[in-house]
């Protein structure tokens, strides 16, 4: 079983900022594999199908990014999913928007949410792919600016972004089941 998590904040305040990117991946991925995002528990919101032919679970943390990994970690030890199974999907700003990055493991950088899903996985070797939303303009800080909704003139660049990294979750299953 794989376990795909999307990063991001509950409620729709939220739902169209830079650092919900993964929960819009997550759901355009849950879409295109035809899952369901309906079971609500683990501190999430999660639905079960196939994934390249692989059983798998779709979740989004209801946590709040900086508590991600609570999810995830509780979801991943009920279903008994290896870490090296885990892939999560979410925004950084080290990346140029419109862009994706797919690593096998390492560390959390400057994302607190990874940083939660790191220390509560005890291990940072799981892939995962990485949505550009970068740089921070220089006149904004960090926090306002990835809680900031999604410019319009940008939103096709980074939904063409999302679906490069729906892309890359199906080949990276598909490669390595």
């Amino acid at each position: 079983m794989w376990l795909v998590a999307g990063l991001g904040n509950p409620g729709d305040k939220y739902a169209y900022t830079w650092h919900n990117c993964g929960f819009l991946a997550a759901e355009m991925l849950a879409d295109r594999c035809g899952i369901d995002l309906n079971k609500s528990k683990f501190n999430g919101i999660y639905g079960k199908g196939k994934i390249a032919g692989e059983d798998a679970i779709i979740i989004k943390p209801t946590t709040f990014m900086n508590n991600s990994g609570e999810c995830v970690a509780a979801i991943a030890s009920y279903f008994k999913i290896e870490t090296s199974r885990i892939i999560i999907i979410y925004d950084d700003i080290d990346i140029a928007i419109g862009k994706i990055r797919v690593r096998a493991k390492g560390s959390a950088g400057t994302h607190n949410g990874m940083k939660s899903v790191i220390k509560l996985l005890g291990s940072q070797d799981f892939p995962r792919v990485r949505i550009g939303t970068g740089p921070v303009p220089e006149n904004r800080d960090l926090i306002s600016y990835v809680l900031a909704e999604i410019p319009k003139d940008q939103r096709q660049a980074v939904y063409d972004s999302m679906d490069l990294a729906c892309d890359a979750v199906i080949d990276w299953i598909r490669e390595n089941s």
